[in-house]
């Protein structure tokens, strides 16, 4: 028998959580994404040596698990250098780090899908390398990249639950100890995964107003 009417006292305490997990996320998606832009330069850099560099960390953080990556940073860095990181810097530093990851080839192929003739067009208006990728080649690159990393923005959000096993009290964290505390378990992961969904609908949506707007500007 499902006891909804139980959840009446618990859910604003659940819904705390809405706000600690946008805020974790929203603070992972601003330090990852200039991140990520900073690999995509090295990779396309002609200098070897820097892309080289670019694609090893892009292998490394796409190529272990993620709660594997929080577990090192969270229980084992402070093991080396002997400082404590609480759990939500210890989540942010992980997710942004992989997200840069992932977003940094996104960014690269979408620089990259840019035809040459535009570099050439900058370079005959006189633009410096810098001055072509800021207002000619960044703003269309964006353009074709921005369906990707949306879906890489919503993943970092469903992910973010991930930041439980460290104890950092997000949507799902709070809904975990409700659980423990009235042994009831469908009711309030059922109230957390109607939370999640509200959200990346509300993300998806944004996303794609924006994308609308920039395809008509």
């Amino acid at each position: 028998m499902l006891e909804f009417s139980v959840m009446t006292d618990a859910l604003p305490f659940i819904l705390e959580g809405v706000g600690v997990t946008l805020k974790f996320t929203a603070t992972s998606l601003l330090c990852g994404l200039p991140l990520g832009l900073f690999l995509a330069f090295l990779k396309i850099s002609p200098c070897k040596h820097l892309g080289r560099i670019a694609q090893i960390y892009t292998s490394i953080f796409r190529g272990t698990p993620l709660i594997v990556q929080l577990s090192l940073i969270f229980f084992g860095l402070p093991v080396i250098t002997g400082y404590n990181m609480s759990p939500f810097v210890a989540g942010v530093i992980t997710f942004s780090l992989n997200s840069a990851a992932y977003t940094s080839e996104i960014i690269r192929s979408g620089l990259q899908s840019i035809d040459q003739g535009q570099w050439e067009a900058g370079v005959v208006l006189g633009l410096s390398r810098m001055q072509i990728l800021r207002h000619i080649i960044l703003p269309q690159a964006f353009r074709l990249s921005l369906p990707s990393l949306v879906n890489e923005w919503i993943d970092l959000l469903k992910e973010s639950a991930l930041v439980s096993i460290i104890g950092e009290a997000d949507l799902f964290r709070r809904a975990q100890i409700i659980a423990a505390e009235k042994y009831l378990y469908f009711e309030p992961y059922l109230t957390v995964a109607v939370c999640y969904y509200i959200m990346v609908l509300i993300l998806t949506l944004l996303a794609s107003r924006l994308e609308k707007r920039l395809r008509y500007d």
